[in-house]
C-alpha cells in the first residue's frame, strides 16, 4: 500500500513539474507590455550612454591628418568648391550659409546683394574641376586651416536686365585658379569644414 502512495506522489510530482515548464514556457516565449517597456527603456539607456561615449570622442581635438584623411578631405572640399560657386551664381544665400564662415557669408551676401541692385542676372555653368591639390596645413589654438588649390573650367555670363551680356562669353570656356582655405574649430564635434578665404591667382 506505501508503495502505491509512493508512485502516485511521484506521478503528482511530474505533473506538477510538467504544468510549470508549461506555464513558464508560455509566458517566456511571449512578450508582455511590460516586458517590451523594460526591454525599450534597457536599450534607450544603452543608446544613449553610447550617443554620448561618441560624442565625448568625436569633441577630442584632431591636429593631425593622415593621406587617407587627406584625400577624403580633398574630395570633400572639392564638392564644396563647385556648390559655393554654383550657389553664388543662383544667389542662393541659404545654400551658402552651410558652407562659408560668418565673415564670408557676409561677404558673399553682400555681392548677392549688390548684383541685385544693379538688376545684373549670373550665369554658371561648371564644367568641371581639372586638378585639385593641398597646399598647405595650418593650426592656431583655436582653429585648423587648409588651404587647397583648385584649377577649375567654368563659362561664366553675366546680363543685365534686357537680357544682354554685360560681362563673359557665353561660348567660351575659362580656365580660373584658385586658392580656398577651409577651416573648423578643433573643439567641434562637427566634421563639417567652412570657407574661410579666397585667392585668385
Amino acid at each position: 500500500m506505501s508503495n502505491n502512495f509512493g508512485y502516485l506522489d511521484i506521478i503528482l510530482l511530474a505533473m506538477i513539474a510538467g504544468f510549470i515548464i508549461l506555464r513558464l514556457r508560455n509566458i517566456l516565449g511571449r512578450k508582455t507590455g511590460h516586458q517590451d517597456k523594460a526591454f525599450s527603456d534597457f536599450t534607450g539607456k544603452k543608446f544613449e550612454q553610447f550617443k554620448k561615449a561618441a560624442e565625448m570622442r568625436d569633441t577630442k581635438p584632431k591636429n593631425e591628418f593622415d593621406a587617407k584623411e587627406k584625400k577624403q578631405f580633398l574630395k570633400g572640399a572639392e564638392i564644396a568648391y563647385e556648390t559655393i560657386l554654383t550657389s553664388f551664381s543662383k544667389g542662393d544665400k541659404e545654400n551658402l550659409k552651410s558652407l562659408l564662415t560668418e565673415k564670408m557669408q557676409n561677404n558673399f551676401s553682400s555681392a548677392i546683394e549688390e548684383r541685385k541692385a544693379n538688376k545684373i542676372k549670373s550665369e554658371l555653368t561648371f564644367v568641371g574641376i581639372k586638378s585639385s591639390a593641398i597646399e598647405s596645413f595650418e593650426k592656431s589654438a583655436e582653429a585648423l586651416y587648409f588651404t587647397v588649390k583648385f584649377v577649375s573650367e567654368i563659362i561664366s555670363v553675366q546680363k543685365d536686365k534686357n537680357d544682354k551680356v554685360v560681362d563673359g562669353d557665353p561660348n567660351k570656356i575659362k580656365t580660373v585658379i584658385d586658392h580656398w582655405k577651409f577651416t573648423k574649430k578643433i573643439s567641434s564635434s562637427s566634421p563639417n569644414w567652412y570657407l574661410a578665404e579666397i585667392r585668385t591667382s
